[in-house]
């Protein structure tokens, strides 16, 4: 990204921070029921703002991952027993068909999500989509991430939202960047859809983005 001639660092990514979350736990040895650093030291070791860390650590503990207990803190879970790290690890990314095999199966996740957001009246109609739309309208910066994660965390599928971050990371991370102009059209349709809970429409905006992003330059153009 160019500002006036200079250029400017991209912003961490979600799935950057909660990976380096992860790595930081192993590095200082944390394990299961010890407290993590507080967002301020997360933050300042991360080089982020606070809201930033705090979104991730908001989706971690939705993942089962970590857990807040009031007036105490946040806590690393236990979560020897998730498997699915080691599981895709093993029978994936073997040959261009499982890499095209990842990219279907979380595409089927993603649009299950927008399902089950367009079927519920009350889903619908939360502000966040009205928040995205205003960010979209106004042109102001917006990472793809952002559209596909706030779809799948609406949803309530944690089991869903978990196995599509780690097809994220399987999948040479697709959402890279922010929504350019040719995009900005597209997602303005979907998230009317949404709003309006018209699925079949819905549906066909997300495919059209998809194929899009997917099948050309994923750069951040704006």
């Amino acid at each position: 990204m160019e500002k006036d001639g200079v250029r400017m660092k991209q912003p961490k990514r979600f799935l950057d921070i909660v990976t380096e979350i992860r790595n930081m736990t192993h590095k200082q040895n944390i394990r299961p029921g010890e407290w993590l650093p507080s967002e301020r030291e997360l933050a300042e070791t991360l080089q982020v703002g606070r809201s930033t860390i705090r979104e991730a650590l908001r989706s971690l503990e939705l993942l089962g991952l970590i857990e807040t207990r009031q007036g105490e803190g946040t806590f690393l879970s236990d979560f020897r027993d998730h498997t699915l790290v080691e599981v895709l690890a093993t029978f994936v990314l073997q040959d261009e068909q499982s890499h095209e095999d990842v990219r279907k199966t979380r595409l089927i996740h993603e649009l299950a999500a927008l399902g089950d957001v367009c079927s519920n009246n009350a889903l619908t109609g939360l502000p966040v989509w009205k928040g995205l739309r205003a960010k979209l309208e106004a042109v102001e910066p917006l990472q793809r991430e952002t559209v596909v994660r706030e779809l799948l965390i609406v949803s309530g599928n944690r089991l869903s939202l978990k196995i599509w971050l780690l097809l994220c990371q399987y999948s040479g991370q697709p959402f890279t960047g922010n929504v350019n102009e040719t995009e900005r059209a597209i997602l303005l349709d979907l998230l009317a859809a949404i709003a309006a809970g018209r699925q079949k429409e819905a549906e066909v905006s997300y495919i059209k983005w998809h194929e899009l992003i997917e099948g050309g330059d994923n750069h951040d153009y704006s």
